[in-house]
């Protein structure tokens, strides 16, 4: 392999220190958990400025939220609604129960059931991400979750409309103005206007929302830990720059710590971007951010075949990958580590990231290994059940238990086995003898 990093990214290095973020937000979930909504008043009068009556929004307050919208962003955010919904609900029906008979009178199944309360946190600090309420909400519902509690912190002075509208057009049964670490923790404990634990938390944040989901994991489950948005471009000679370099730097906005990079077998194409990325960032509006992930965390490879760049794209394992080639087939059938595949050049991550119909909160820094984004699957716990049918079934799996418990030295287990088969065989078998 010939694999050359023409510019080479910060991400390729080693995560930065996170020590300072991991020690605040430790305090910040003790302190919760000690004094529930006056610490959560707090740190929102700290961080925010924002010390509302209520953060729980009231049904009237979000009532003039949704009427405040002009019909047609309400139409806009009932359409992106609808095809997360669709493949949401295609995704479920995929999900089936499962029942079978394995041996004569055993039967063995699973049931989906959905987790009973889940929090949903829509980010909002340097833009307010309305789509990541459609995300996380619509989802949740789709997969039957009864209770969805959804906060979002607060921007200019208070909440934001199009977020609030989005949470409740997309279902949420309660909705909170509060943002941060504490929010994340006012939902696990509970200490959010007096609304009840959730038992799952759901959505992505910044670093200290990261950690806190982090720290909180065992005591509420969690979607997944979601980083820096990552995006990573496969481009042979049939892509323009314009095109990569528009791409690349569509996801670098998302902040100056976003990894943007350019895998290519096109020696013309990995010359020309970086003059066109120069030449969009002077006119970009957010091309301060979008420079500075750029610079910081832009990468180009260059590639000799496909093969590499299917190697490469496996070894970074992005959040997002799109894919500009002649056959974009060929990486939909090889590769394995992404976290959401976007296919030819009419396809690009900002309708995934807002209106195509999946998920948008998907895995960073290299979980694409072993995890994918959020689904309804995600919300739904598999939970196994079995029923022994006849006393002729209970001793055959009597006698191999009874056998496998005695090798292990465990005497409570094996009478289990051998009670049951003391009354349906006749056979007296001891609760100790056959233990080393």
């Amino acid at each position: 392999m010939s694999v050359r990093h023409l510019k080479r990214g910060a991400a390729a290095g080693p995560p930065p220190d996170d020590s300072p973020v991991r020690e605040a937000v430790d305090e910040i979930i003790r302190k919760v958990k000690s004094g529930g909504e006056d610490a959560v008043r707090e740190y929102s009068r700290k961080f925010d400025k924002w010390e509302p009556p209520s953060f729980r929004l009231s049904e009237d307050e979000i009532a003039r939220c949704v009427e405040s919208l002009s019909p047609q962003s309400r139409r806009d955010i009932l359409f992106a609604q609808e095809q997360i919904r669709n493949f949401a609900r295609a995704q479920l029906e995929s999900i089936r129960p499962v029942e079978v008979e394995t041996l004569p009178g055993v039967i063995l199944g699973h049931r989906h059931i959905p987790v009973a309360n889940v929090g949903c946190y829509v980010p909002g600090g340097k833009y307010p991400m309305v789509a990541s309420a459609h995300m996380s909400v619509v989802t949740a519902k789709t997969a039957g979750v009864p209770r969805v509690a959804a906060c979002a912190p607060p921007f200019g002075g208070g909440p934001v409309p199009a977020i609030v509208a989005a949470m409740r057009l997309g279902g949420a049964d309660e909705i909170y103005c509060v943002g941060g670490a504490h929010a994340v923790a006012g939902l696990a404990f509970g200490a959010l206007g007096g609304g009840a634990p959730v038992d799952m938390i759901a959505g992505p944040g910044n670093a200290f929302v990261a950690e806190a989901k982090r720290q909180l994991f065992g005591e509420v489950g969690l979607d997944l830990l979601a980083g820096p948005t990552e995006t990573l471009i496969i481009a042979d000679e049939t892509c323009d720059a314009e095109l990569a370099a528009a791409d690349l730097l569509g996801q670098a906005e998302h902040g100056p710590t976003s990894p943007a990079t350019l895998l290519t077998t096109s020696e013309n194409l990995a010359r020309d971007v970086p003059a066109e990325i120069e030449r969009q960032l002077a006119i970009l509006p957010t091309g301060e951010v979008a420079g500075m992930a750029w610079r910081d965390h832009g990468g180009i490879i260059l590639c000799d075949s496909d093969d590499e760049m299917v190697a490469e794209a496996d070894r970074i394992a992005a959040e997002h990958v799109q894919v500009m080639t002649r056959d974009p087939d060929v990486f939909l059938n090889r590769l394995t580590n992404y976290g959401a595949l976007f296919l030819g050049a009419e396809t690009n991550v900002a309708y995934g990231d807002k209106v195509i119909g999946t998920n948008h909160t998907l895995p960073t820094r290299r979980a694409a290994r072993y995890t994918g984004g959020l689904w309804v699957g995600t919300l739904l716990k598999t939970c196994t059940y079995q029923r022994v049918t006849t006393p002729e079934a209970s001793v055959t799996l009597g006698e191999y238990c009874s056998r496998l418990c005695a090798l292990e030295g465990f005497a409570g287990h094996k009478e289990q086995a051998d009670i049951r088969i003391r009354r349906h065989s006749g056979r007296d078998i001891r609760g100790l003898e056959n233990l080393p």
